[in-house]
């Protein structure tokens, strides 16, 4: 029987080349309301271009490139997809 529960992680670890689905943003009303319009959505799938393990992420949601501080991306609770999953994304 296949397990069916869904591992959440904060943004901030996933490395760069991977890519995730965004489940849950844990921030106050101001951040949430930022990064809303620019697609930052339970559900979105996301691509971690870059994450240097210190220092700014830079990731790509619905086409669009963004940097987001190491709080930020704490902040940020995402499921870390397959790499099979890779090939068909939409970030």
């Amino acid at each position: 029987m296949e397990d069916t529960r869904v591992e959440t992680s904060k943004l901030s670890i996933v490395p760069g080349g991977e890519s995730a689905r965004i489940r849950r943003l844990t921030g106050g009303q101001a951040f949430v309301s930022r990064l809303v319009p620019l697609g930052f959505v339970p559900g979105a799938r996301l691509h971690v271009i870059q994450n240097p393990g210190r220092g700014p992420l830079l990731v790509a949601v619905c086409d669009t490139r963004v940097t987001l501080g190491r709080g930020e991306a704490d902040k940020i609770l995402v499921e870390r997809l397959a790499v099979e999953d890779d090939d068909d994304r939409s970030a």
